[in-house]
């Protein structure tokens, strides 16, 4: 078949010309290196922190304008966790700020010497996240953006042959002893020699040990080849001051690459002919090949002989160089894996002897190899369970090698639900009413806290005083912070308490959570069971169905719920949805308000009887106490309306009309009215008692609820057009984006807040 030979050909062609495209000389790498000098220099710290940097964007902070934001950020870790993985892992913002905040420490040198023990209780996920952060450091290691890049020597017979007459008798003399003791024909002698006399071929030597090219630069050369190398700009200052480049300075190369380069100094007379051997590829990362990542489970025994070789090439090292002691060609496991990352899977059985192995490894970065010393600079990652902490008791000094951090049960409800859309599907939101998927999601984690919160309690003191929208333990408080949100809920006194120093030490708990309650497989287990039970294409599921499952149905589930926890999530749930309906009811005329409140501004420093023009406006008002008390009691309230409070209000707002409003913002600073901190507000004020007012007209008319059980249908139409502009608004209000809600679930819990009188119930 001509052509199938064609195109067989045209392929190995394509091949080997790839592979010999990808190794370049020593001088053409650090041409490289002059020009991308921040990508060429990094050791596996540094690329593994490029490799997350590339997969995890950076983080959303709701509060950016806030002072005493702590930097809690949102971060998208799909790309990293989820995309094109078989088994995706999720990470809630708790862990992902933990795993963000190690990982910007692993640059710097002093958290290089350890390893990385990510500990968490049995079906945490631990080896899902291992297995795919190492199937997309492995993806972005072989990507240009993640290239590195090793040493592969390249000795040249033909320059190798220029020694000295002596030097050439000795060789021979050498080599006549290693063919006799390899027991090969003397013939090959000849041979040998006429090969190395006749030039041109070439002995390939990689480094088993991955060494990073800027190593073979002697030590003592470095700085003043750097400073000649390199312009004078940010990242060469960087280089010569950061700790995170002190490996450039102070690393040494494998024993074999500093065997070579002894022996061929030695021999050739023109150093630049020594570097012309040091040739240059990519580092090709392989976890199932063992090269660059290695992953050890705890049943995988340890092989008896842990030296490899590798006979032929010692051969032909001894044959060229004259001296078969001079360079040995030996290393272990742990080469494969320098500049790498070493895993194991869990710290038992094996691998628990693997751990204190590493020991010295870690502390030291050197490995013994018969009588050779090797370097081992990997990253070292485990994960373990607990319990497993007393296989590394009473080992001090390794104790300290060890940085741990938690991999518990998902803390954060959003978390939790987006991995019951993940084995479930997305399509599970139609068959709730909106926040009951996440209710659900917030009665497992409350299983997995701790029941007291030191920090909240010092932090809100009473909690009695949330009783209507929060749980005794501030449980429901706390799962709201954990996801980045502080509650509209909470008293301005407490909002402004919640200083940065109170909000590190809320999420500092969560580092003592999660290692109790529901699994994360029994939670998918409940959850299957709660969904096959109520999904129905005709009726949502609702809070009614999730309190009687939990407390009817399946009493042994609740016994792991704290108590008074369900009817306070339901007290919550109430009072956020009591506040949906009533923002989707209200509409108000913008334009009105901002008249209104720059109207009372100007008249409050007038006296009553007075006409003037406002210069706001343009209106011409006469100043009566209708005027004042109308506008008064939108911005105060009906039940504060009183004559005394209205009088006591009406002072300080043109006490500061007159103090700060007038004299020092608009006049001074050139603001617009509308942007004084007196008009927001009053703003505020207004919009928030009209909003607290508006189901008022509804709740006493029978036609109204009977109208939102009827929108959609014949019967509708028989209403007047009043109530059914009035529905209609609602209903469209709710099924937009903003709230999210379907028709038919707009329609359920419209009817829902009537029937249960949420509005007296939360003194509306």
């Amino acid at each position: 078949m001509p052509e199938l030979d064609t195109v067989l050909k045209q392929l190995s062609r394509t091949i080997v010309e790839r592979e010999k495209s990808m190794t370049f000389s020593f001088q053409e790498y650090m041409q490289l290196v002059s020009q991308q000098p921040e990508m060429m220099m990094r050791n596996i710290f540094q690329l593994f922190h490029d490799m997350i940097k590339n997969y995890v964007s950076e983080g959303v902070d709701e509060y950016p304008d806030d002072p005493e934001s702590i930097n809690f950020v949102n971060y998208d870790t799909r790309r990293l966790f989820v995309e094109n993985s078989d088994h995706p892992f999720f990470a809630d913002r708790l862990f992902a700020n933990r795993f963000m905040s190690h990982v910007a420490a692993m640059k710097t040198g002093a958290r290089q010497n350890k390893i990385y023990i990510f500990e968490g209780p049995p079906g945490s996920g631990k080896s899902t996240f291992l297995n795919n952060l190492l199937m997309k450091f492995e993806e972005y290691a072989n990507t240009e953006a993640g290239r590195r890049y090793e040493v592969v020597w390249h000795l040249d017979r033909y320059v190798l042959g220029r020694f000295k007459e002596h030097q050439v008798a000795s060789f021979m003399d050498r080599l006549s002893h290693l063919l006799d003791e390899y027991e090969l024909d003397p013939s090959d002698l000849s041979e040998a020699k006429a090969a190395l006399l006749r030039g041109g071929d070439v002995v390939e030597v990689p480094c088993p040990s991955h060494d990073h090219p800027l190593l073979m630069i002697d030590k003592s050369q470095r700085r003043a080849f750097f400073d000649d190398l390199l312009e004078n700009d940010s990242f060469k200052w960087r280089l010569f001051t950061d700790k995170e480049y002190d490996w450039v300075f102070s690393d040494s190369p494998c024993t074999i690459c500093t065997s070579l380069f002894q022996a061929l100094c030695a021999r050739l007379e023109d150093p630049a002919d020594l570097f012309k051997m040091i040739q240059v590829r990519p580092y090709r990362f392989n976890r199932r090949l063992g090269e660059g990542i290695t992953v050890y489970n705890p049943g995988d025994r340890s092989t008896k002989v842990n030296i490899h070789s590798n006979e032929l090439l010692q051969r032909k090292i001894d044959l060229l160089l004259g001296d078969s002691n001079e360079v040995k060609y030996i290393f272990s496991n742990f080469a494969k894996t320098n500049n790498g990352i070493y895993a194991l899977m869990d710290v038992k059985s094996h691998n628990a002897e693997r751990l204190l192995e590493l020991h010295n490894i870690i502390s030291e970065g050197i490995h013994k190899v018969e009588e050779v010393e090797e370097n081992v600079r990997s990253l070292f990652i485990a994960l373990m369970n607990p319990e497993d902490e007393r296989s590394i008791e009473g080992v001090q000094s390794f104790t300290d090698r060890i940085e741990f951090i938690n991999i518990p049960y998902v803390m954060d409800l959003n978390t939790e639900v987006e991995i019951y859309r993940n084995i479930f599907g997305k399509h599970i939101d139609e068959s709730f009413l909106p926040r009951v998927l996440h209710n659900f999601a917030r009665v497992i984690i409350s299983t997995r806290m701790n029941i007291k919160s030191d920090a909240l309690l010092e932090w809100i003191g009473d909690p009695e005083k949330y009783r209507l929208y929060c749980d005794e333990h501030l449980q429901i408080l706390k799962m709201e912070i954990y996801t980045g949100h502080i509650p509209d809920w909470l008293t301005e006194e407490d909002r402004k308490r919640l200083n940065a120093k109170r909000r590190k030490k809320i999420i500092a708990e969560s580092e003592h959570e999660g290692d109790h309650g529901f699994s994360g497989r029994e939670s998918i287990k409940i959850f299957s069971d709660f969904y096959s039970a109520y999904a129905r294409k005709d009726k949502m599921i609702t809070m009614s169905h999730l309190s009687t499952f939990f407390t009817r149905w399946h009493k042994e589930l609740k016994e792991a719920i704290p108590e008074g926890f369900m009817e306070s999530l339901i007290h919550n749930y109430d009072y956020l949805v009591l506040q949906e309906v009533k923002e989707a009811l209200y509409y108000y005329n913008e334009a009105q308000i901002e008249r209104d409140i720059l109207n009372y501004m100007f008249a409050v420093n007038f006296e009553p009887g007075a006409v003037q023009i406002c210069t706001f406006t343009g209106d011409k008002l006469e100043v009566t106490e209708e005027l004042l008390s109308g506008i008064e009691g939108r911005l105060l309230g009906a039940a504060k309306a009183e004559t005394q409070s209205r009088l006591t209000f009406r002072q300080e707002v043109q006490h500061e009309y007159t103090g700060k409003t007038l004299t020092q913002e608009i006049m001074v600073e050139g603001k617009p009215p509308q942007e004084t901190q007196l008009f927001q507000s009053l703003h505020d004020r207004y919009v928030y008692n009209l909003k607290e007012k508006v189901l008022e007209p509804f709740l006493e008319n029978s036609n109204f609820r009977r109208a939102i059980k009827d929108y959609d249908t014949e019967a509708f139409k028989t209403y007047d057009k009043r109530i059914r502009d009035d529905v209609t608004f609602l209903i469209n209000n709710l099924s937009s984006e903003k709230f999210k809600y379907t028709k038919q679930a707009a329609k359920e819990i419209c009817v829902y807040v009537i029937d249960n009188d949420l509005a007296r119930k939360f003194h509306v």
